[in-house]
Parts: structure tokens; sequence; C-alpha cells
């Protein structure tokens, strides 16, 4: 298992503590809906942590949420509310968006708020040890003290200076020198040896990695949007602080674009979780997601989700063809399904491994059911045949966290019950009633009809 590593600029093999693999997620500022760049990056993780643990690996993964923030506050100001009662409702809003992503529970999900001592610690240390110096707006981080700073974006602190926007504050040292605590007497604030005040948005997840981590971590990651001045202050800081590597693997992911433009509130082209959700299910959003390599760029196009949708229900066909067992095989198609099944595995597998090559892995596994579903139409799918390339359709599905819609087997009854009265009616030429049974699968059940020779293949959808 391979993966790119930003702050070596080399394709290296997964780094880990004896089969233990620690993972942190740069999170969200929970002021606003999450959106599609989002939920691109958390789908990537999720891929990520399943095939780990699939080869093996203990992974722990941890994702934080960003609750205190100058956004928060101006949000809770517009809706005459309180930051923590925002905070609280995008959180909930995060959650069953991501649930309905199928995105795997992290470990933890620590919250800025919930660990202000943790951070005061790191920043006393700073003080004492010269990398960080007191102001009368607030701490800041002192850069020239960290001779490594920019190995992350691999860039001089000079070009740094050149591209970067930097808020302009005279009582700093150098411009790149970064807030750790910002003094205030304006609510929310929180107690320090130092003065009331808030923390400085890089020092949150330094502190929370060194928590619920440790210093020394296997994989940090994020959007590459967060490379600098994110990811590179959190390595200044969290260095200065232990004298140990922070990350041992840096893995970001590219922006989703909207009509090759950057989305933006001010555009108005943002696409939200929610939204996109609502129009094509959490199916095809990960499908969307593993149609690009994850370090490149993604465009949000409707013609491209349009595809998709072909695609998921070439993919959802197959599993429901694999549980409507009938017909026969031959030993010899049975072997041929074997080898079918293991060598697509494999090669999906292979894909994964290469860099997390999911477009490559999404080509093979389309090969592999479009293969079962013309079986299926041409001879059906026997019990052996089920059992044997169901092992590689399920392992597959669930490595790339795509789910079939569950039904119940009181559910199954019902249907299989009015499927063979509707075959009846058709026998006897009632083609007005029968047709009723086809809308009542539909509306009531969300069951949709193949008529096939030798009976009606049926699957449930999401609608």
């Amino acid at each position: 298992m391979r993966l790119y590593n930003t702050l070596t600029r080399d394709i290296e093999k997964i780094p880990h503590q004896n089969g233990l693999v620690r993972m942190y997620l740069c999170g969200v500022t929970v002021y606003d809906k999450s959106h599609i760049g989002h939920a691109r990056t958390i789908i990537i993780i999720d891929l990520l942590n399943r095939l780990l643990r699939s080869m093996g690996f203990k992974v722990t993964f941890v994702q934080n949420f960003t609750d205190v923030d100058d956004k928060i506050i101006k949000k809770a100001e517009e809706e005459a509310s309180s930051p923590e009662e925002i905070a609280h409702k995008f959180i909930l809003q995060y959650q069953q968006d991501f649930d309905r992503l199928n995105v795997l529970q992290a470990a933890k999900y620590p919250k800025a708020t919930d660990n202000i001592a943790e951070m005061t610690n790191i920043i006393d240390k700073l003080l004492e040890n010269g990398h960080a110096y007191l102001t009368t707006n607030g701490i800041y981080f002192r850069v020239n003290s960290f001779p490594e700073y920019g190995k992350l974006s691999r860039k001089t602190l000079k070009d740094l200076v050149a591209g970067a926007r930097i808020e302009v504050d005279y009582s700093k040292e150098h411009p790149l020198d970064f807030a750790l605590w910002k003094f205030t007497s304006s609510k929310p604030f929180y107690t320090s040896p130092w003065g009331t005040g808030r923390p400085g948005w890089h020092i949150e997840c330094s502190a929370m990695v060194e928590k619920y981590l440790g210093n020394t971590i296997e994989i940090h990651s994020g959007g590459n949007d967060l490379i600098f001045p994110h990811h590179e202050n959190e390595i200044a800081q969290s260095e200065s602080y232990s004298n140990q590597p922070f990350a041992k693997l840096w893995l970001h992911c590219g922006m989703v674009t909207f009509n090759n433009e950057k989305m933006s509130k001010s555009v108005g082209n943002i696409i939200t979780v929610e939204n996109a959700l609502a129009n094509w299910g959490g199916n095809i959003i990960r499908l969307f997601c593993y149609s690009v390599h994850y370090s490149k760029p993604l465009d949000y196009r409707i013609d491209v989700l349009d595809e998709l949708k072909h695609t998921w229900n070439t993919i959802e066909n197959c599993g429901w063809e694999l549980r409507s067992v009938r017909g026969t095989h031959t030993a010899e198609e049975l072997d041929g399904i074997r080898e079918l099944s293991r060598k697509s595995l494999e090669e999906f597998e292979m894909a994964l491994e290469n860099d997390l090559n999911s477009s490559l892995a999404l080509k093979t596994f389309l090969e592999f059911v479009t293969l079962i579903n013309k079986m299926a139409l041409s001879k059906g799918i026997s019990k052996e045949v089920a059992t044997v390339a169901g092992s590689t359709y399920h392992k597959i599905m669930d490595l790339l966290g795509l789910k079939l819609i569950e039904i119940s087997d009181e559910e199954v009854q019902e249907v299989t019950d009015m499927i063979s009265k509707r075959d009846r009616l058709r026998a006897e030429r009632k083609y007005k009633e029968s047709d009723e049974i086809r809308t009542t699968l539909f509306e009531k059940y969300s069951v949709e009809l193949m008529d096939r020779a030798g009976g009606s293949f049926w699957k449930k959808i999401e609608k």
C-alpha cells in the first residue's frame, strides 16, 4: 500500500507502528452547511480508512470540529443566536449528511472548545522555549525560530510573504508570525494565564492531535488549500513543542470546482452536501468522488453526474441479480466465475493500493458487474454463482462505501407475493390490473420491476 506524501513529494509505503495507523483529518468550521468539497475529502479518507482496515491495519481516526471562529460569531449575530447554538446546529447537520454518505464514524470528533486547556499548555511551552512571544494583541508563533518553516509547501519565507494574504499587525516581529492566542473580552472568550481570549485556528489541531493521537502520527490529511498556512503552521508549532516529527505522511485532496470555476459564496455556486444528496443520493456522490484521482481537481458537472446514474444503475442491478437466484451453471462456467471474481478483486485492490487509484478501481468493478449482469440476463444466476460472485461484489461495495437500499424480510415476502400475483394476471392477459400492481410496488415499496424470460426481476431503489 503506497500513498503520495506531500511532505517528501514521493509515493511511499504506508507508515505504521506495529500495524497501527493514527490518522487525523482537519474537519469543518461549523458556521454553515458542509459542501461538496468537504464531502470529497472525507469520502476519500473514508475509502483509505476502509482499505487499511481490510488489509489488517488497526486504524485510529480522529476528525475535529472547529467550533470557535469569527465566522461562527458573525453567523450567531445574524441569526440572533449564540455561537454555541450555531455550532451545535451545524454539527448535527454534518452528522446527518455524512451518515447518508455512508462514512464510517471516526474514533473521536473533538471540538476545539473542549480542548482549550491543552492549547494553553502548548502555548505556554512555546513561550518558555522562545518559539512564541507576547504582544498587546495576543501571543504569536515566531516563524524565524523554526528553520524548517516552509518544508511542506516547499517555499521560502520570502516566497510565502509575497504570496500570502497577511493581516497587518504592527506588533508582530515578522509578517508570517501567526496567532496562537488572541486577546479579547468579547464573548465568547476563554481564560488563560495571559488574559481572556480565543485560540488561533492552527493551535486547535496541534492540541487535538497531541491529546488524542500523540506527538507523532502516521497520516495527516485535508484539502490541498490547507497546505499553507494551516498545515505548515501546525508542523511548526507542534515540532517546536515536542521536538519530534508531527506527521510521517501528508495526504491532500484536490478542490471541487463548479463548471471549472472555484466554488464561492460571492459567486453563489456552492453545492451543499444536503443539496447534492437530494439530487443524486449518497452512492452517486461517492462514485463522483472516485471518478478522478483524489489529488486532481474535480469539476461538479451535471452531465457527469447523469452518466454516473447509469453507472450506479449497473452496479445496483448486479447486487439485486445476485439476490435473485434462478438458473443453473456447468462446472466449467462456475470455474470461469471463480477466476473472474478472483482476478477482479485482485486488480481492484491493486489499483487502490497504488496511491488510491479510485478511477481505475471503479473501471475494474464496472467490468465485473457488467459481465455478471450479462450472465443474469442470458441464463440467470445460480446459487453457486451468487455465492462466488457475491463475495467479490460485497467486498468491493464495502470498500467503496456503496450501499444497496435495505429491505426487511417482511417486505421481501410482501413484494414477492405481489409479483407472483402480477405474473398470474399477465398470464391471463389482465394487463391493466398487472400494471396497477407495478405502480403500487413502486409507490409503496420503491420497488422497480423488469420483466425477464422466466419471471420478473425486481430491485428496491433510492428515490
